[in-house]
């Protein structure tokens, strides 16, 4: 079915999954390629910060393509939710310490209600989604 002929609710569910898959497709790249930028934002208290982005990144991967199947998306939303929270004390960090980052001020707090919706955003597309169930036997 095309996305055109989708009812307004599910094209807007649609394309808010399309951009929480590019969010954590790009970020989850971005935790290899920038590695050792990704790695400075790990609060100091957190050991082996290399290893985290990296570990942190693969897991952005796994979940934004999780959300390409149905069978899967629930999952992967679920688990990008709390990936989501658990890099919150990164944003914290930066807060607390801005001299430390080539970051203006208003964009490290315009951080913290942007991962809010991104949060909202990816409970409102991936946890109301089950797998298709096939027919059920009769008995």
């Amino acid at each position: 079915m095309k996305l055109a002929a989708l009812p307004l609710l599910h094209r807007a569910r649609h394309l808010g999954l399309t951009f929480v898959f590019i969010w954590f497709l790009v970020g989850g790249i971005a935790h290899f390629v920038f590695t050792d930028a990704e790695a400075r934002i790990v609060p100091p208290y957190i050991p082996w910060p290399r290893e985290v982005v990296w570990l942190s990144g693969a897991f952005e991967l796994i979940g934004a393509f999780g959300l390409l199947w149905p069978a899967s998306r629930r999952a992967a939303g679920i688990g990008l939710f709390v990936l989501t929270l658990a890099v919150t004390p990164a944003h914290f960090y930066m807060l607390q310490q801005p001299e430390l980052f080539d970051v203006p001020y208003w964009a490290l707090i315009l951080r913290l209600p942007i991962q809010v919706a991104l949060l909202a955003l990816i409970a409102w597309t991936t946890f109301g989604t089950t797998p298709r169930a096939g027919p059920s036997p009769r008995s």
